[in-house]
């Protein structure tokens, strides 16, 4: 279970920029999670869109509505079950989200206001269906490369 979540102004992203981003978001975290882009690892993935007025968001002290430029402010929360997340995974995570966002924005390289939350949520710590989800029995599923699978088990001491 991954749930990446982007906060932006009211109106910055509009239905084909979401469209787009639904896709390109999950690929950006799913891929560095199980080591290859597995259309059935997809359902464990969602992404939500808030939209927030420029009078509820502010940087460097001030609301953006009060702001005498434009400013183009998101935060992108990225919340992941625990598995092998090491900080050069975590770091090309980090990255491809951003890109992704560039891209969808039609911007050559991401904004310097936009931030990336990465959190790992411990083992024990996601429900769903009625009670307590895991990554160990996703590991034989067949969507995590072997590679993954090594490095996860290793990371929770498995």
């Amino acid at each position: 279970m991954t749930i990446i979540t982007v906060n932006a102004p009211k109106g910055r992203l509009g239905l084909e920029r979401r469209r787009e981003l639904a896709e390109t978001l999950t690929d950006a975290v799913l891929v560095p999670e199980v080591g290859q882009p597995a259309p059935a690892a997809r359902v464990g993935f969602q992404v939500h869109f808030v939209e927030r007025e420029r009078e509820m968001m502010a940087i460097g002290g001030r609301l953006l509505s009060d702001a005498a430029q434009e400013l183009d402010v998101m935060v992108i929360d990225v919340a992941v079950m625990d598995a092998a997340w090491q900080p050069d995974v975590r770091g090309q995570v980090i990255e491809r989200v951003l890109a992704a966002l560039a891209a969808a924005c039609g911007l050559e390289k991401p904004s310097p206001t936009w931030w990336v939350n990465f959190r790992v949520i411990d083992e024990g710590s996601w429900g769903s269906s009625g009670g307590v989800l895991s990554v160990l029995p996703l590991l034989d599923s067949g969507v995590f490369t072997e590679e993954r699978v090594k490095a996860v088990r290793a990371a929770l001491g498995v």
